[in-house]
């Protein structure tokens, strides 16, 4: 099951190139299970390069974020610089009419830090070069797992059957794809959460996350709000004899 050569999903020789536009999905490859091995490196092959399709378009989108950062930040110090030099150059005579071209650099580097948060430049930059560092720490995590479940196949199964490798396989195959896929999920989150912020708050909840109840709450009731009286339960009144 181990995959030999270059790797191919079907686009041809173009295939080769990693510069995918954008991290749109792909279509599930279906084919024939009459030979499992070869079926399972296909999926392999599939797999891996969808994960390397989303590493290098991380890599490639932050080359002008990281630009723009740095030339945001030289302005900034720069523009800070200036505005404290060019008072001191007034005042010891240097140079004549320093202050308002200090108040210019001022406002200047301010704008600079100001461009700088709102559209999320160094912020996203830095997201970039850590979705794509995790995905590949991912995928280097399942090339060894695939290569120890080769070995295994090839040196013949301790335990089980065919049937029970094929799926171990799969299962390794399918839990990379979700760990890729909540990667990519969790930097859209903080993007989004970082492009709401200055406007309205945004609560972005991860899957499988519970708002968490108090304790002794009953399942399925709302617990009372606070400083309420608890309502005891009705009782009959006893009976006259």
């Amino acid at each position: 099951m181990q995959p030999e050569g270059p790797l191919q999903d079907g686009r041809g020789d173009g295939a080769a190139r990693l510069r995918p536009d954008d991290l749109m999905g792909r279509p599930f490859p279906h084919g024939d299970w009459a030979d499992p091995a070869q079926r399972l490196d296909e999926l392999y092959r599939w797999v891996e390069r969808r994960a390397l399709e989303a590493a290098a378009w991380y890599l490639e989108n932050r080359v002008w974020k990281r630009r723009g950062a740095r030339a945001l930040r030289v302005g900034a110090v720069a523009g800070a610089v200036c505005a404290a030099a060019l008072p001191l150059l007034e005042l010891t005579g240097v140079a004549d009419g320093g202050t308002p071209w200090a108040y210019l650099s001022l406002l200047l580097g301010a704008a600079c830090v100001a461009g700088d948060r709102y559209f999320g430049v160094t912020s996203g930059w830095i997201r970039d070069v850590a979705t794509a560092q995790a995905v590949q720490r991912r995928l280097q995590a399942l090339q060894f797992d695939w290569a120890s479940e080769s070995v295994r196949e090839v040196l013949g199964p301790a335990e089980g059957t065919a049937g029970e490798a094929a799926e171990r396989c799969l299962s390794v195959l399918r839990r990379f794809s979700e760990d890729v896929t909540e990667l990519v999920r969790a930097e859209t989150a903080d993007w989004m959460a970082e492009f709401r912020a200055g406007s309205a708050p945004l609560v972005i909840q991860s899957a499988g996350s519970a708002v968490p109840r108090p304790e002794g709450a009953a399942p399925g009731r709302f617990a009372p709000p606070a400083g309420a009286r608890p309502n005891m339960p009705r009782q009959r009144p006893p009976e006259a004899r």
